[in-house]
């Protein structure tokens, strides 16, 4: 029996955007943290931007404190006030792994969103903070603010094997906050072969919401798609490994004669080779029930992405009973893959073409695949279960302010979610 969870003191959580419809992987994470340790009893409150665009970073919403699906949000400005070159540029020398000088990483961090209002806030503020949640690693608000009280800070640290991870501005924040929430044992063993003086960390995993049902064939009525398909879910850009999948799939329905169609829903620009230009079907944004039945509906969900700390849509294809095909560079797709026997992975383009072949071919193995993936979604991601790990880490790496740092907050306004 689990002794009682000391939930004295507020938690701030601090996602750069917030937001029932904002897409992202740290920023959905941070807010059902939010809602469910509200739930559970702690006084919770959100620190985030005024913006609800990923690339523009336009303040759409009101600056100030409301009242948001029950939760305290309390807005800043967000600051995009260069062109992004630096980011660009810097972020292209990286890469190449070229050694960046410090002052070099500074102006690559700064050359994007920055919340210098949230950073006041917490000068004043902070010590109202049991705890102050950050996430991910990469970006000007966990590496600036989370230093102001770096014995609040916790990073929901999302790291990837990229170059970026490499680079000693993230030191102080790896090796100085007063916890890192890791999401899977590879995420941990990067950590610590980057950082070997990490700060205090324990892997909690990640949640996943449980759909009540599917119904796939209201999927394929709705959208006209009749023929099998496998399907992509997020961004459509190079680093996500959206080119390279458009070219393995082009040339392996092309020269394998197979069926698939290929169907994607997110942002970002589709581009399709001209060969397949029938069979890539772009949708767009889609409602969440449209969404569950896409990946019911599927003969498989493909990841190419090598820069995943956890992969949600990969879990969210195994909750469907939809098998995955995924690359094996990266390390935490291929864990999650071998881990629950609930997929294949590929290595390269003939292995992708391969794993095509082998799915068309045998539809009841690929049903006994997509069973194994939501049994292992049900036995190690539930929320429930995320939660009270959380809970633990936070009480054991922080403690209640006394209460004289209590101070009067602004009066927040409701705000219909």
């Amino acid at each position: 029996m689990q002794p009682p969870v000391d939930r004295t003191g507020k938690i701030a959580f601090v996602p750069a955007r917030f937001g029932p419809d904002i897409i992202g992987g740290a920023e959905i994470v941070l807010r059902h943290l939010a809602m469910g340790l509200q739930d559970r009893g702690w006084e919770v409150e959100v620190l985030t931007t005024a913006a609800l665009d990923y690339f523009t970073w336009k303040n759409e919403l009101p600056v100030g404190v409301a009242v948001e699906d029950g939760l305290t949000v309390r807005r800043f400005e967000a600051v995009k006030s260069t062109a992004g070159r630096d980011r660009d540029e810097i972020g292209m020398r990286m890469f190449g792994g070229e050694q960046i000088p410090l002052v070099e990483q500074e102006r690559w961090l700064n050359d994007d969103v920055r919340i210098p209002g949230l950073y006041q806030h917490l000068l004043t503020r902070g010590e109202e903070y049991r705890a102050i949640v950050f996430g991910p690693y990469l970006f000007w608000p966990s590496v600036a603010c989370s230093q102001v009280h770096p014995t609040r800070s916790v990073l929901w640290t999302c790291l990837h094997d990229e170059p970026y991870a490499y680079q000693s501005i993230f030191a102080p924040v790896l090796s100085g906050v007063a916890g890192l929430f890791l999401q899977t044992e590879p995420e941990h063993e990067l950590a610590h072969s980057i950082f070997p003086q990490l700060a205090p960390h324990d892997v909690v995993g990640c949640g996943v919401e449980v759909p009540e049902g599917y119904d796939p064939e209201r999927f394929r009525q709705k959208f006209g798609i009749t023929e099998p398909f496998l399907l992509y879910a997020g961004r459509r850009e190079g680093a996500k490994g959206w080119d390279e999948l458009l070219e393995m799939f082009a040339r392996s329905v092309v020269a394998r004669g197979l069926p698939f169609h290929l169907v994607t829903m997110g942002a970002g620009d589709v581009n399709p080779p001209a060969s397949v230009a029938d069979r890539v079907h772009d949708l767009g944004f889609l409602s969440e029930e449209d969404r569950n039945d896409a990946y019911a509906a599927a003969t498989a969900y493909v990841q190419p992405s090598r820069y995943e700390a956890f992969s949600r849509t990969i879990m969210e294809s195994w909750l469907a009973e939809t098998p995955v095909v995924g690359v094996g560079q990266g390390g935490v797709v291929r864990y999650h893959i071998e881990r629950s026997r609930a997929g294949i992975v590929y290595d390269d383009r003939y292995e992708f073409e391969e794993a095509l072949v082998f799915l068309a071919a045998h539809p009841e193995a690929a049903e006994r695949l997509g069973a194994s993936g939501r049994r292992y979604v049900l036995d190690h991601y539930q929320w429930e279960d995320v939660l009270t790990r959380v809970e633990q880490s936070l009480t054991s790496w922080t403690t209640a302010p006394a209460p004289a740092a209590a101070a009067t907050a602004a009066p927040a306004v409701e705000v219909a979610g």
